[in-house]
């Protein structure tokens, strides 16, 4: 019995763990950003200061977050990406939740702005 709750408890943890989609900021092309929706998930002074083109600004923060997302369409596959990938994450996490395609860009704007300033 011991074997089968392991198991169990492994499959469990492990298909939770695919479901995640997550790349690094840096590695997704412009192409891919044009048939999905990008979606900045920092505050709005921090969008403010720089952001990826053509990102969306919809505040983690804000107590309407996931109602902002009614008129994108289920099948269309969203971007998000923060500061460093700790509240895009979480974002991901929701929204995926919620029946979205959500891939989490790893490294955030940091990584993004560093890399574009070599």
């Amino acid at each position: 019995m011991k074997y089968y709750c392991t198991l169990f408890i492994l499959f469990f943890v492990l298909s939770a763990c695919s479901q995640s989609k997550s790349k690094g900021i840096t590695e997704v092309s412009q192409n891919k950003f044009n048939t999905g929706v990008i979606v900045d998930v920092r505050t709005p002074e921090e969008y403010a200061n720089g952001h990826l083109e053509n990102a969306v600004n919809v505040n983690w923060y804000d107590t309407d977050f996931t109602e902002q997302f009614v008129a994108i369409p289920k099948d269309k596959t969203i971007y998000v990406y923060c500061k460093k990938g700790g509240r895009s994450a979480k974002a991901q996490e929701k929204l995926s939740s919620l029946g979205y395609d959500v891939i989490n860009l790893e490294g955030g704007y940091d990584a993004y702005s560093t890399e574009k300033m070599k």
